[in-house]
């Protein structure tokens, strides 16, 4: 009886088993297959002190402050570090969710600066295969401390700063990004 009964269960289900998996090839012959873009490679578009190739979404805005303190072996006279610290005032917005803009000002030498991150490729699987992110990252910085000898010549492009970076990941698994 109970063989019976598993005969009948198993009968009655084949077909709706078969029906689906027919369904599922039959969509993606007339979809085709589609491509599946990989996410939140790292969680913020800085690691540390460095920029990592996440981008803000289109319309987003996100207001930084970062702190880095002095040397901790100073001692009390110096609380350890804390009368020695940096502070960094930013701003990072996204244009679109492949364009990135940001500008900031740091207590290092009364620096201001600017830049621009691009995604070029996002790691995907699917039709269309790309086995890692990356990203370009383009920014100027401007020193505006006062000149230690004023009565020389001094240009303005001596306060400049460039720098070009290309940023490359690979997601691996919900625990390592590299």
């Amino acid at each position: 009886m109970k063989i019976f009964i598993i005969g009948i269960i198993l009968f009655c289900f084949i077909p709706i088993i078969n029906k689906a998996q027919d369904a599922d090839s039959l969509l993606n012959s007339v979809m085709g297959e589609t491509t599946t873009y990989t996410s939140a490679t790292f969680k913020s578009t800085r690691i540390i002190n460095g920029h990592s190739i996440e981008r803000m979404k289109a319309k987003q805005l996100d207001v930084r402050i970062h702190h880095r303190f002095g040397e901790l072996n100073g001692g009390s006279y110096n609380l350890w570090g804390l009368d020695q610290s940096n502070v960094f005032f930013g701003l990072e917005y996204g244009i679109t969710d492949n364009i990135m803009v940001g500008i900031g000002r740091s207590t290092f030498q009364k620096t201001f600066n600017g830049f621009t991150k691009l995604s070029i490729l996002r790691q995907s699987k699917g039709a269309h295969k790309m086995p890692i992110s990356m990203s370009v990252y383009i920014g100027t910085d401007v020193y505006t401390i006062k000149w230690e000898d004023p009565s020389m010549k001094n240009y303005f492009t001596s306060r400049l700063s460039y720098i070009y970076q290309v940023l490359i990941a690979r997601k691996f698994n919900e625990r390592l990004s590299l």
